[in-house]
């Protein structure tokens, strides 16, 4: 094994701007609100088992399909892009249905909220530049962040005030284009160097 901590740190980053968990503050109350209690451990848990799981089973699905990991990471590149879009421009372009007959834990908090199609999307796009095991670091890291967050929403909430949720959202979103750009460079000319 082969730990980088510039990998672990960038990977971190990115995974933390698409999961967006500080962002996500206003509807966690929500959610909050609405259950009544919001059972912090169990929701950092199954999303970090998701992302895991995913992480190593994600390339073996693709491979079912007949897509390989660069292109898949420039499909990943495009839908970063249009999340950093509706961060920094404070638009909504991915509608969130609502469910009330799961335990909030799992559905919507988990997934898709945390664990989301942005999330595990980038996971992959992960995978084709950087190594698996500095990856998982990342993951847990942003899982322990994950779990804090929750469990101090409220205070959170009340220290930051929603200017500040909005700043710090807008300053993710810039760089995760950023990141997205970068990513779409680099896969595309992976990509025709392999045709």
């Amino acid at each position: 094994m082969q730990f980088n901590f510039k990998e672990i740190f960038t990977a971190f980053m990115v995974l933390f701007a698409v999961i967006d968990i500080v962002g996500n503050i206003p509807i966690v109350i929500d959610l909050r609100k609405k259950a009544g209690h919001i059972q912090s451990e169990k929701a950092s848990i199954i999303a970090g088992v998701i992302l895991i799981v995913f992480l190593f089973l994600g390339k073996s699905i693709l491979n079912l399909i007949g897509i390989d990991v660069n292109s898949f990471a420039v499909a990943g590149s495009f839908i970063l892009f249009f999340i950093a879009l509706e961060m920094i421009l404070g638009i909504t372009l991915y509608k969130q249905e609502e469910h009330d007959s799961m335990t909030t834990a799992v559905f919507p908090l988990a997934f898709p909220l945390i664990a989301g199609p942005g999330s595990l999307t980038t996971l992959l796009s992960l995978r084709a530049e950087f190594k698996i095991e500095n990856i998982i670091v990342a993951v847990l890291m942003n899982v322990i962040i994950i779990f804090i967050v929750l469990k101090t929403s409220t205070k959170i909430e009340k220290l930051i005030g929603q200017n500040g949720i909005n700043i710090i959202r807008k300053v993710f979103g810039v760089v995760l284009l950023a990141i997205a750009v970068k990513l779409f460079a680099h896969n595309i000319k992976a990509l025709f160097n392999l045709v």
